[in-house]
C-alpha cells in the first residue's frame, strides 16, 4: 500500500486527484488543510503559517514512523487581489502558500520519500511569457522580494497587476526549486523523481475565490460545459478539472514518468507534454540563490 501525503486535496483538481489516488491505488493518503476534505486522513495544515506547516511535517513522520512517503504531492496554491496581504511571518501571501510553505515541507519530507518514490509540485505555464497566458509575466525569483513587495522596487503600482507577478513569480520559483531537488545527490541517488506539474488553464476550481466577486463569477461560467468546451477546442492549454486531476494522480502513482532530463510537465489537450520551461526557469545560478534565500526565510540553516 503506497503511502502519498498532499497539500491541495479538499477541492478542485486536487480532490480529484485524491479521489483516484484513494480508490485506484488503495493508497493511505494523508492530506494537509484547515478544514475537512473528502478523501484520505486529514491533517491540520495553513499553509500562510510557517508554525502550522512545521507542525503538518511533524505529524507526518510521527504518524510513519519508520514507513517511508511514495509520493510527496504538494498541489496547493491560490492567487489574490493585490499584494497587501501579509502572513503571520511578515510575508506576502500570495508567495508564502505558493512557494515558500511548500519549500519548507519539502526540506522536511524529502529525506522520508521511498527510494524510486516521487515528488509533484503543481505550477503554472504562466511561468513563462511565451505561454500567452494572460497574466503580468515574472520579472524574477528574487526570495526576499517576493517575500516582501514593497521593497521592490519594480512592483506594479496597480494591484491587479502586482497581484498577478507574485502568482505567475510564485509559480515560476516552483520550477526552479524543482529543478534545484532533483540534482541533488541525495534524491539521485535514491532516484526520486521530481516533476513540477502545470495543469493548464482548469476554470471553475477554487483557485480564485480571493478573487473580486466578478472574476469569480467569471472564473466559475468559464468552468461550465457552456462556456468551457469550445474554450479547450480552441485552446491546448484549457483542461476540464478531471483531465488535471487524473494527469496529477498519475504523476503522484508514477504511471507516468518524465523523460530523462525533463521535469516540467504541461498538460494539454487532456495530455502530458513534456516542454522546456521558461528561459529563466532553467537559470541554475537563480535557482540556487532562491534555494538559499528560501531556506534563510523558512528558518532554516542552508
Amino acid at each position: 500500500m503506497p503511502t502519498i501525503v498532499m497539500t491541495g486535496g479538499s477541492s478542485g483538481i486536487g480532490a480529484t486527484a485524491a479521489e483516484k489516488l484513494a480508490q485506484s491505488a488503495d493508497a493511505r493518503l494523508l492530506v494537509g488543510a484547515r478544514g475537512t476534505a473528502p478523501y484520505g486522513e486529514v491533517l491540520p495544515l495553513d499553509l500562510t503559517r510557517l508554525a502550522s506547516t512545521r507542525r503538518f511535517a511533524s505529524a507526518v513522520e510521527d504518524l510513519l514512523g519508520e514507513a517511508p512517503i511514495d509520493a510527496l504531492v504538494l498541489n496547493a496554491g491560490g492567487i489574490g487581489r493585490d499584494v497587501a496581504g501579509r502572513t503571520e511571518d511578515g510575508f506576502e501571501t500570495t508567495f508564502a502558500m505558493n512557494h515558500l510553505a511548500h519549500y519548507l515541507l519539502l526540506r522536511r519530507l524529502v529525506p522520508r520519500v521511498a527510494e524510486d518514490g516521487a515528488v509533484v509540485i503543481t505550477t503554472s505555464g504562466s511561468h513563462d511569457p511565451a505561454t500567452g497566458a494572460g497574466l503580468e509575466a515574472p520579472r524574477h525569483a528574487d526570495a526576499v522580494l517576493l517575500a516582501h513587495p514593497d521593497r521592490d522596487p519594480g512592483t506594479h503600482d496597480r494591484a491587479r497587476k502586482a497581484a498577478e507577478h507574485a502568482y505567475t513569480a510564485s509559480k515560476l520559483c516552483v520550477v526552479l526549486t524543482v529543478r534545484a531537488l532533483s540534482v541533488l545527490p541525495d534524491v539521485r541517488q535514491r532516484r526520486v523523481t521530481a516533476v513540477a506539474f502545470c495543469p493548464g488553464q482548469v476554470f471553475g476550481t477554487g483557485l480564485a475565490r480571493s478573487l473580486p466577486l466578478p472574476m469569480r463569477a467569471a472564473w466559475s461560467a468559464l468552468g461550465g460545459p457552456v462556456l468551457g468546451r469550445p474554450l479547450r477546442a480552441v485552446n491546448a492549454t484549457h483542461n476540464t478539472r478531471e483531465a488535471a486531476g487524473d494527469a496529477l494522480a498519475d504523476l503522484a502513482l508514477g504511471r507516468t514518468r518524465p523523460p530523462a532530463g525533463r521535469t516540467y510537465a504541461a498538460l494539454r489537450r487532456g495530455r502530458i507534454t513534456w516542454p522546456e520551461p521558461s528561459v529563466r526557469a532553467r537559470d541554475a545560478a537563480t535557482g540556487a540563490a532562491l534555494w538559499a534565500d528560501s531556506a534563510r526565510l523558512a528558518g532554516l540553516t542552508s
